[in-house]
């Protein structure tokens, strides 16, 4: 059998108490085959249900018993009648036993692989675990699930298993629910069984983990302490991003009738000279060029090899820190696990001894990883204590990788305190915010957690299987609509809304909506008051031919700022949001602009154009929160104009009174009211 090749057997049960929930077990439980028809298609699945009126297996042919219980699909590979099969689940008329469909399962693989395929045989017992379970012939209840756990460790079997409580109807029997908890903790307890409780469909959704990812180690090797102290460790990730499945072209040109055509389609470039467009250039007359000001730096392979930085593989400590230094929006990456080496008994119980160590004194370890040999980069991350509370599992460190200054994005963003007294928030919406998010609560007191990770499917990828599966049938099928299941993490809830309007209402009365005076007006507005309204222009005023131009030229990006409008092309720049550099290229921009105009002035010619940049430069710098640009700008700008004596633009910034941005108006500015008043006011030269 293959490596990976993972055999199945799903245990549903469908009695009277589970009809409420079974749609949403149909649904999670197709959406697992589909899944396996996606990226393990040679996996094997078996279906058996209980609860059922029927009796359909071969232990009651063979030994008697176990009654009401219907195999639905053998084991066989996956293929689209499962999922159907899947997707109709009959509702049954009795109270089913889920010890004898445990049973029933592990007989058809035991029948199945024999001895073989240990690790790779799973049980997935789905139920709610409020039916009594009958007594045995010999012994207690308790002795034959221990015996029953033993013979899965024998025959290498995995079971897990997910109980369905929510709201309970009448007719729940707590004794016999509690019962039943404990039989399957017995489970737990004696084999690597995993029991999950979930209370709503969005759980159970993401209970049932529909794609089992093969852990590999990304590491393996010392953790170096001090050069004579080292600790073997394994390093595994612990989250990883789920993607869409890699969709491949798809060539029908060739003949149906084929059955050995692959379908592939082939990709080939090739590269020419602007010279020469008839001539290929071959790989070894061709090279990289980065880009370096104006010019292109060519640099060989060879050379890229021998500037690579190249660390020798390996984790380092480089010291402790408190907790409270290392802050979680820091985290950049997948977190990874840190554990110890496979039955080294000395590693695990320094790792134990290091992250107790770590917790008690609330501090955290700094690496330096190089994870592989020939790695180009070095990775500085945080380690953080994981304490095991089972006795089973031992301790382990989880690792955050920290970013470096370049990784860092500093967002201006001004603080409350920073504002006026009378635009603070009040003690009354300070109320209406606090019980807005009270009311929004996904872990209200006594209640389970809504939304939880672990157990709330990516809606995207869920949506995209569905319609795959959908599609594979009906080739002119129509996207679905959204499930009310997804709706539920995608949206808020419907009857938690309406049962809080008034916290809502309260909200939105205490926050009075107005109008920035600041917000950038449109272009158009910006021609008319330029050159007066259509009106104006239809009497035959010569600036109508400009502002014709302005719209011609409004079709397009802009992407520099050109010398016929340059404020709107800065405005322009400025509103573009494709690229978060579109705002320091349009500074710089402006800037240069501006000196330009000033440096090529014939006696002032150009001074009110370009006090009409430096205008909109200041502008747009408050409302980017930039001060610190423009302030710099402007204080380069007056050295320039009194060294090479253009008191000319120096006496027309005066008068305009275009000077420093202060902390009043840019909360981020280091300038002061006075500051900003005294720049301009300069002592007159002697005569």
């Amino acid at each position: 059998m293959a490596r990976n090749k993972e055999a199945l057997v799903l245990l549903l049960d469908v009695g009277p108490s589970m009809h409420s929930v079974i749609p949403e077990i149909e649904k999670v439980c197709s959406m697992l085959v589909e899944k396996k028809l996606i990226f393990t298609k040679y996996d094997e699945v078996g279906v058996v249900l209980f609860g059922t009126e029927d009796t359909d297996n071969e232990l009651t042919e063979e030994v008697g018993g176990y009654q009401h219980v219907v195999v639905l699909k053998n084991i066989k590979v996956v293929e689209g009648d499962i999922v159907e099969a899947l997707q109709q689940l009959p509702r049954g008329a009795t109270h089913g036993d889920f010890l004898d469909a445990i049973i029933v399962g592990m007989d058809m693989l035991i029948k199945k692989f024999g001895e073989t395929n240990k690790g790779k045989k799973r049980l997935c017992l789905i139920t709610n675990a409020q039916c009594p379970i009958k007594e045995p012939f010999e012994g207690t209840k308790e002795e034959q699930v221990t015996t029953i756990a033993k013979q899965m460790i024998v025959h290498g079997m995995r079971m897990e298993s997910i109980i369905l409580r929510g709201k309970l109807n009448q007719d729940a029997n707590k004794k016999i629910m509690d019962e039943n908890d404990q039989l399957l903790r017995i489970f737990s307890t004696e084999t690597s069984a995993r029991s999950t409780y979930v209370e709503n469909p969005v759980s159970l959704l993401g209970a049932l983990r529909t794609r089992n990812i093969t852990p590999s180690t990304i590491f393996k090797g010392d953790l170096e302490l001090s050069p004579k102290l080292r600790i073997k460790v394994l390093v595994y990730k612990k989250t990883a991003e789920e993607k869409f499945p890699t969709l491949k072209k798809f060539s029908d040109k060739a003949a149906s009738t084929d059955k050995f055509a692959t379908h592939e389609v082939k990709v080939d470039y090739e590269y020419k000279s602007s010279q020469e467009p008839d001539k290929v250039v071959p790989p070894d007359q061709r090279i990289k060029g980065y880009r370096y000001g104006p010019q292109i730096v060519p640099i060989s392979q060879a050379e890229w090899d021998a500037v690579k930085f190249k660390p020798e593989k390996g984790l380092k400590l480089l010291g402790f820190t408190d907790s409270s230094n290392v802050l979680r929006h820091q985290y950049m990456k997948d977190v990874n696990v840190f554990i110890a080496e496979t039955g080294n008994t000395k590693a695990t119980l320094a790792l134990s001894s290091l992250a107790r160590a770590m917790k008690e004194m609330n501090k955290v370890a700094i690496l330096r990883c190089v994870w592989r040999h020939g790695q180009a980069n070095v990775v500085i991350g945080v380690l953080t204590p994981n304490l095991s509370d089972k006795e089973n599992i031992p301790d382990s460190l989880y690792f955050n990788v920290l970013p470096f200054a370049e990784d860092v994005r500093e967002f201006q963003f001004p603080s409350f305190s920073n504002f006026p007294a009378p635009i603070q928030p009040n003690e009354q919406q300070l109320e209406a915010a606090a019980n807005l998010v009270k009311m929004l609560d996904l872990a209200p007191q006594g209640k389970e957690e809504v939304l939880l990770p672990d157990f709330t499917p990516n809606p995207v990828l869920e949506r995209f299987y569905r319609y795959l599966e959908l599609k594979s049938k009906h080739a002119d099928a129509a996207v679905p609509p959204l499930d009310d299941t997804l709706k539920k993490i995608t949206e808020p809830d419907d009857e938690l809304l309406q049962q809080n309007k008034s916290v809502i209402e309260k909200f939105r009365r205490s926050f009075e909506l107005k109008e920035n005076p600041r917000h950038k007006k449109s272009r158009r507005l910006l021609r008319e008051e330029r050159y007066g309204s259509g009106e104006e222009n239809s009497k035959g005023e010569i600036p109508a031919l400009a502002s014709n131009l302005i719209e011609d030229k409004s079709n397009v990006e802009v992407d520099n700022i050109g010398d016929l409008t340059p404020v709107q092309d800065f405005e322009a720049m400025f509103a573009r949001r494709d690229n978060p550099d579109w705002v320091v290229k349009a500074i710089d921009a402006m800037k240069n602009k501006i000196h330009d105009l000033i440096e090529d002035s014939h006696e002032g010619d150009n001074n009110s154009k370009a006090l009409e940049c430096l205008a909109a430069l200041r502008k747009g710098c408050i409302n980017e929160q930039e001060p610190k640009q423009f302030n710099n700008f402007l204080r380069d700008l007056w050295s320039f104009c009194q060294e090479k004596s253009l008191h000319g633009f120096c006496d027309s910034l005066s008068s305009k009174g275009i000077t420093l941005i202060p902390k009043s108006e840019a909360a981020d500015s280091e300038v002061t009211e006075d500051e900003a008043r005294s720049f301009l006011v300069k002592s007159q030269p002697k005569v």
